[in-house]
């Protein structure tokens, strides 16, 4: 089990799911039903593993040939991964019907967003903004989870969350610039060099934190949540700044501490501004 955990990085699940959970909260007022805390939950943990076992199967010869992935092959065989994807789109499907018919209708649909991010380096440089896509369903979803309907609010959190996660994947993407160019891949790092990519994320995340501050003032959200961005917007700096010294360790506090700390502030402050 725990090589499968490392196979599928199940430590990433705190980048999306703490947008869920913020989601969730301010659409409730505050704490939803039991159930439907237990549904998201599930519906998050099953999602996510689908995406990550099919997207370690779209690329399992690829990786190979990739020194930073190279040993990813031997945490999992091929088998334990189809039959952990089919097992976990089941699970999405069933905790989206537990939660409401919506959720059951528009389910496929996510499961398609997510499944399609693992095979756009092959044709287009937008791989990190479908990665961005797949990952800004999870608060849209968690908002129809409590209410059912559509509204502004999770839109324009999803739009911040695309463009929060597409800022992070391009300054992770640059580890692998120079297998992408040998494999024939396309990104934003490959059109536009490191430097440039690293340029746009700066960009991207500046337009993300707008994105947060849009979010609170659609969700009529107050002073915690609006004091809470100041640790995001203190956070996604630091990731910048590491990220510019180049090295492998500088990219990896840059990609996971920053942005669990965006993810715990966001999701505190949304908590505390509802319950407040």
């Amino acid at each position: 089990m725990k090589d499968f955990l490392r196979f599928i990085r199940f430590s990433h699940t705190v980048f999306a799911l703490p947008f869920a959970l913020g989601a969730m909260f301010v659409a409730a007022g505050g704490l939803p039903t039991l159930r439907v805390v237990l549904g998201v939950l599930a519906a998050m943990v099953f999602a996510r593993t689908a995406a990550m076992t099919f997207n370690r199967l779209a690329d399992w010869e690829i990786d190979r040939r990739n020194p930073r992935t190279a040993g990813r092959h031997r945490l999992a065989s091929r088998p334990v991964a189809i039959a952990a994807c089919v097992f976990s789109s089941a699970g999405f499907v069933l905790s989206a019907w537990w939660l409401n018919p919506l959720c059951l209708a528009l389910s496929p649909v996510a499961l398609g967003i997510v499944f399609f991010y693992s095979l756009t380096k092959r044709f287009t440089h937008f791989a990190q903004f479908f990665l961005g896509l797949a990952l800004a369903t999870a608060p849209v979803g968690a908002w129809l989870a409590v209410t059912g309907v559509f509204a502004l609010a999770p839109l324009v959190l999803a739009v911040a969350v695309l463009l929060w996660v597409a800022g992070f994947d391009l300054i992770y993407a640059t580890q692998d610039y120079e297998v992408d160019l040998s494999e024939g891949l396309r990104s934003m790092v490959v059109l536009l060099g490191v430097p440039g990519a690293l340029r746009l994320a700066v960009w991207l995340h500046a337009a993300a934190f707008l994105g947060l501050a849009a979010f609170g003032f659609a969700a009529g959200l107050g002073r915690f949540y609006f004091s809470s961005l100041a640790i995001v917007l203190a956070a996604l700096a630091y990731e910048h700044i590491e990220a510019r010294r180049g090295d492998v360790e500088s990219i990896n506090r840059a990609f996971f501490q920053a942005n669990t700390v965006v993810g715990i502030a966001f999701v505190a402050g949304t908590l505390l501004d509802r319950l407040a």
